[in-house]
């Protein structure tokens, strides 16, 4: 079967040239002993180093069995042992395959594209998933924010293709372009869900860039408690599209309140023993037992909030500190969850649910900023596949509950449509689409 050298996303990606696959550590916050391979959908070859051990007999039914060694991976199929190497690699041999990775001690999770396994040492493996760019967007945006209307995806996208552009290399020296953490940005699954890669598919091309055409900076968080911060008050640096805003979009969302109670003598010691402040000194103590940010700080008595976020394990550096009148302890009542610079995932939810258009959004968030549509993209390819992802959704949603075989997975059924319209110098929407003329065999 011909291997296919694309994925239907990376038809309409924005940057072809520069951003055809990624690849991706994943289980990058784990230590994985082991790890087994399966495989839910489409056929796969196996290589150990450059040499081929099995062609394409990896499919369903089968498992891989990969263990870490002193000198490299010891690769086993179905129980049988074919030896040690020094790399495993399990390679798609079609658009439409999906494989599900159980590591030991860690949750299971699914995804598409190739997987090359190394040995970090004798006891961890380390998990590359080389795979097409907008896939590895979809299934980032699937893993950062939730929502049920696609602008909420589409705006996640947007930002998400801007900063994995501008970060490409971030993970050059290991190897790798990104990790599947927050280091980067989260992965942890292939998207399963037509209503996020609808949102995806509708910002194909669509990058956000400052006043000079350059990709920005685009940070996000879950939520700014009714404030966003400022670049310099977090990182240092001061970027004119990173300023505060007020969000009152954030409030009254899941991540909108916080509180912790610290003891009030560890919160004193805190502050005298890390930062030699001395809180023997009345009015420093009133200080910390009384401080108040009615508008987002960067301190408190020059000690960095985000210093402290990080040391007490905070949710944010919006807070407000009071003390308990019967125990005497520090109150802490915070607003908002993350650094709090640029977009607010649950303000953006609320602003979509009150029909606020998605460019506006990002514009509020981003100051000065705008949203670049490459001219390269195909508008074709982009309404025929939104028109399709749609079709879906809407048979999914007028047969809840409905049992489905893994052939008729939306993935499969969206590539089976992108091999017939290769196939075509004109796509013809009267054609009858019939089973026979798919190319792609179950």
């Amino acid at each position: 079967m011909k291997r296919a050298a694309t994925i239907l996303l990376l038809l309409l990606s924005a940057f072809p040239a520069s951003a055809d696959k990624v690849k991706v550590r994943l289980f990058s916050n784990s230590n994985i002993e082991a790890i087994n391979v399966s495989f839910d959908l489409g056929l796969y070859d196996l290589y150990a180093n450059d040499t081929l051990l099995l062609e394409p007999s990896l499919g369903e039914g089968m498992s891989v069995e990969l263990l870490p060694t002193a000198t490299g991976v010891k690769i086993s199929v179905n129980g049988y042992e074919y030896g040690v190497y020094k790399q495993a690699c399990i390679m798609a041999t079609d658009t439409a395959c999906i494989m599900c990775l159980n590591p030991t001690g860690v949750k299971q999770r699914t995804y598409e594209g190739d997987l090359l396994v190394s040995a970090y040492d004798k006891s961890n493996l380390r998990i590359i998933n080389s795979v097409e760019f907008e896939t590895y967007l979809a299934g980032v945006v699937q893993s950062e924010i939730y929502g049920q209307q696609s602008d909420i995806f589409r705006i996640q996208a947007v930002i998400s293709r801007t900063w994995a552009l501008r970060n490409m290399k971030k993970h050059r020296a290991d190897g790798f372009n990104f990790c599947d953490y927050v280091h980067c940005q989260a992965y942890q699954n292939r998207c399963v869900r037509p209503d996020i890669m609808l949102g995806t598919m509708q910002s194909s091309g669509e990058t956000i860039v400052d006043a000079d055409g350059n990709l920005i900076d685009t940070p996000f968080h879950s939520n700014s408690g009714g404030q966003t911060a400022n670049s310099e008050d977090v990182w240092r640096t001061a970027l004119p599209y990173l300023r505060s805003v007020q969000d009152t979009f954030s409030f009254r969302m899941r991540q909108s309140n916080w509180t912790k109670v610290i003891s009030r003598d560890k919160w004193l010691n805190y502050f005298s023993k890390t930062h030699k402040l001395n809180t023997q000194d009345a009015e420093v103590r009133n200080t910390l037992l009384t401080f108040s940010q009615p508008q987002r700080q960067a301190r408190i008595l020059g000690v960095p909030l985000t210093r402290v976020r990080t040391d007490f394990g905070l949710k944010s550096t919006f807070f407000s500190v009071s003390t308990d009148a019967k125990t005497g302890d520090v109150i802490l009542s915070g607003h908002g969850y993350g650094h709090g610079v640029g977009l607010s995932q649950e303000g953006t939810i609320r602003m979509v649910s009150l029909g606020i258009a998605y460019d506006s959004i990002i514009r509020h968030y981003y100051t000065g900023a705008q949203i670049h549509h490459d001219e390269n993209t195909s508008e074709k390819y982009v309404e025929h596949f939104v028109t399709e992802i749609t079709k879906i959704i809407d048979e999914d949603n007028a047969n809840p509950g409905q049992k489905k075989s893994k052939k008729d997975d939306w993935l499969g059924k969206l590539f089976r449509v992108r091999d017939r319209m290769d196939r075509e110098e004109e796509y013809d929407p009267t054609k009858d689409e019939k089973e026979s003329d798919w190319k792609i065999e179950w």
